[in-house]
This record gives C-alpha cells, sequence and structure tokens, in this order.
C-alpha cells in the first residue's frame, strides 16, 4: 500500500503500474504526433507520477506528466508537441475528465 493511503510503500502498488503504462503510451502516442509534424523525438523522455488521495466520493487519482525536450524541441513547437500528445494519447482519452492531468515541460 503507498504511503499516502497508511502502507510503507514496499513492492509495486497499482498506481506505479498505472504510471508506468500511461507514460509509455504517451511516449508512443509522441512519436505518432511528431511524424505527422514532422518533428524529430528520439531525445523525449516521457515520465508519469501518479499520486492517489481522499477525495468526495472515496479515493481519486492525479498525474503529472513531466515530457522532457531536447533543445530543438523548446519553445512553442514542443508545447504544441506535447498538447497534441495529451489530446491523442488513448490514456489521456481514457482519463480526460475523470483524473487531473498536469503536463510539465521540462
Amino acid at each position: 500500500m503507498p504511503p499516502a493511503l497508511g502502507g510503507n510503500g514496499q513492492g509495486t502498488n497499482p498506481e506505479q503500474l498505472f504510471a508506468a503504462g500511461y507514460a509509455a503510451c504517451f511516449a508512443s502516442a509522441m512519436g505518432a504526433v511528431a511524424r505527422r509534424m514532422k518533428v524529430d523525438t528520439k531525445d523525449v523522455s516521457v515520465t508519469a507520477e501518479v499520486s492517489i488521495g481522499k477525495d468526495d466520493t472515496g479515493f481519486g487519482l492525479a498525474v503529472v506528466m513531466r515530457v522532457e525536450l531536447p533543445d530543438h524541441l523548446a519553445g512553442e513547437t514542443g508545447r504544441q508537441l506535447v498538447e497534441a500528445t495529451h489530446a491523442y494519447c488513448p490514456y489521456s482519452k481514457a482519463t480526460s475528465g475523470n483524473i487531473e492531468v498536469e503536463l510539465v515541460i521540462e
């Protein structure tokens, strides 16, 4: 069980598995979007940080999606790429309106 729910944090929990799946899906979706935009994403790194906490009905998840972009994607092009990927990614579509997702470009 994660520490946020009173556990010791040892072992793999569902939130970590969801984070790994979401990050992998987002990175794959970014490759597809980048091909359409004709930009190179070979040095992009995607990390999803998933947290769990109490909400109005019990428990809820939140995600911070950290996208590390190379210098050639800094600025507006990188922002457009990340936002277009968020609109295209199946995990992002599945969580839309259900989970708060913060996009952080680094």
